[in-house]
């Protein structure tokens, strides 16, 4: 994958989870941001560069699928990778249909986050071209 110029944010409040998904993503060349809760990734500046969010579901406080809630209600589209280890139908088609790109459990296929995260890529320049957004330039 060489994804130069892309960003990857990954909220987990498991510290195992969150670093190794997050190793496993900067072993491909991509830069990644980790955070520990819904709050901390809310509350942090954006990234104008084409970027997608590997977000667990089950956060203390704020949960995956508020955060997604709130990026909806204040107009940032960022691509959603879901990740859980407690999923469930409900939640899969709620977060689906709010335009999550894909729903995993963990432990987490390595090549099935990895194509995930590209076609977050793919979806995201294609969003940041039609809507004049720019991106990072190599």
């Amino acid at each position: 994958m060489s994804n130069r110029g892309a960003l990857v944010y990954v909220v987990d409040d498991d510290t195992s989870a969150r670093e190794g998904v997050a190793g496993l993503i900067r072993s491909t060349g991509i830069i990644t941001e980790t955070f520990a809760s819904g709050e901390e990734f809310l509350a942090a500046p954006r990234s104008n560069m084409p970027s997608c969010l590997v977000l667990d579901v089950n956060l203390p406080g704020i949960s995956g699928l508020d955060v997604q809630q709130e990026l909806a209600r204040s107009g940032q589209q960022v691509p959603i990778i879901f990740l859980t280890g407690y999923g469930d139908i409900p939640t899969t088609v709620r977060a689906v249909k709010a335009g999550a790109t894909d729903f995993l459990t963990k432990p987490v296929d390595d090549e099935a986050l990895l194509r995930a995260i590209r076609r977050c890529f793919t979806s995201d320049v294609e969003e940041q071209t039609r809507s004049g957004r720019s991106g990072a330039s190599n």
